[in-house]
């Protein structure tokens, strides 16, 4: 068949990839000048299915109603502007009870897995290097209480497959050299042995590659203004500029802009944008003092990992509209904890920062499959873990479309299978 994928981040290259793979004439269609440089290049870096929990959860209300009133929290929203959300933020609230919290966070885990798997499928079958680092990530908690609660928050994902190990803070400086200098600082972390890390620019830049020598065309600088249906079927993808893209077959892995470009299909998508802040730093002294293992501080929400010469740290996830904007301010959380645990780790007044939206969905996992046209399929509303679901919500897709059953259920992952 003749597909067409609308969006060129890690979701849409490896859908193009996939379904290159079983012999389908590929298209791609993608409004910004180079693949992977919106969400895709803001990311964390971190592939962590051992941090696959629901933001929706019983604690996110009052971390919300917190953010009204202080600054420097995890996760923020401003009314003033997203007014357009109530409709998308009752129904994140409907899902912030545990029972909920629950089912949404193990949809994610199965798919997370799964994606990892087909993710290092990929990497070794098509020779992919990507500054991969296959040694865990680390979930660092500094108060002791937390710790305790982390453990048995943790237990949840140990008990559907993960491999973690609980360290005290001696235990953190030996699998972590980098963070020895300041164990005194920690009560211990969770280590996530089988989670790993990642540039994910570079993934989708050799991806495309691969792509392109199984006869996919990328299409860069188009973008699509709607989709054109008739009945049950999508006749076309139209341009900005007015040109129709026709085809067999559509995916829309377009990130924040998928809600509306499915609006004008008819179809409503539970996708809201979420923005985060990323910060990129070139490493110091040769980078001996960077952690090699990716982590997190579950107490800042601060995410790091290293990518080469460079080590990543992003933050936050503010309910702000589709607004990019970002002041300097926006990122003390950041500076905070790279000064506070990883001082000389890198040269942080040479620092490339930027704000990225993130497609969220009220539940957790992204949306996947057709709704109500037969030859329209969605791959989109990863939130946070773009990089870390792309692979396997791709593979799904492309196996949906060729009839296949996938290779794990989707329950809780398509339009009809949320409640």
């Amino acid at each position: 068949m003749k597909a067409v994928v609308i969006g060129a981040g890690v979701v849409g290259v490896t859908t193009a990839y996939y379904l290159a793979k079983n012999g389908h004439e590929v298209t791609v269609l993608e409004k910004e000048a180079e693949v992977a440089t919106l969400a895709s290049a803001g990311n964390a870096g971190l592939i962590a299915p051992g941090h696959s929990f629901a933001w929706a959860s019983p604690t996110a209300p009052a971390e919300l109603l917190r953010s009204l009133t202080v600054e420097d929290t995890a996760l923020r929203v401003n009314p003033f502007k997203a007014p357009g959300m109530a409709v998308w933020g009752l129904k994140f609230l409907r899902e912030c009870n545990a029972e909920r919290a629950l089912k949404n966070t193990l949809v994610k885990l199965r798919l997370a897995q799964y994606s990892q798997r087909m993710l290092d499928q990929i990497a070794e079958t098509e020779n992919i290097d990507y500054e991969d680092i296959h040694e865990g990530v680390l979930y660092l908690y500094r108060d002791p209480r937390r710790f305790e609660a982390g453990i048995k928050k943790m237990k949840l994902v140990q008990d559907h497959g993960q491999k973690q190990d609980v360290l005290d803070a001696d235990g953190v400086a030996e699998a972590e050299p980098a963070l020895a200098p300041v164990k005194h600082k920690l009560a211990g972390a969770i280590y996530a042995v089988t989670d790993a890390s990642g540039d994910s620019v570079k993934f989708c830049k050799e991806l495309q590659k691969v792509c392109e020598k199984m006869g996919v065309r990328f299409r860069l600088g188009t973008a699509v203004r709607k989709l054109a249906g008739n009945g049950r079927k999508i006749q076309g993808a139209v341009t900005a500029g007015g040109e129709t893209v026709t085809g067999d077959v559509y995916v829309l892995s377009a990130g924040v802009q998928s809600t509306a470009i499915g609006r004008t299909a008819g179809v409503r998508l539970p996708i809201a944008p979420a923005k985060g802040y990323s910060a990129t730093f070139p490493v110091k002294d040769g980078g001996k003092h960077v952690p090699r293992i990716g982590g997190v501080d579950e107490e800042l929400l601060v995410a790091w990992c290293r990518m080469g010469d460079r080590l990543r740290m992003t933050s936050s996830a503010e309910f702000t509209g589709y607004e990019t904007t970002w002041k300097e301010r926006d990122f003390r959380i950041i500076k905070r904890l790279a000064h506070d645990l990883l001082p000389e780790a890198a040269d942080y007044e040479r620092g490339e920062y930027r704000a990225c939206n993130r497609p969220m969905t009220p539940d957790g996992p992204p949306v996947l499959g057709t709704a109500r046209h037969d030859n329209l399929y969605f791959n989109s509303g990863h939130g946070h873990m773009g990089f870390t679901m792309a692979c396997g919500s791709s593979r799904i897709v492309a196996d949906l479309i060729d009839g296949r059953r996938p290779e794990i259920p989707v329950e809780g992952m398509t339009l009809t299978s949320r409640p």
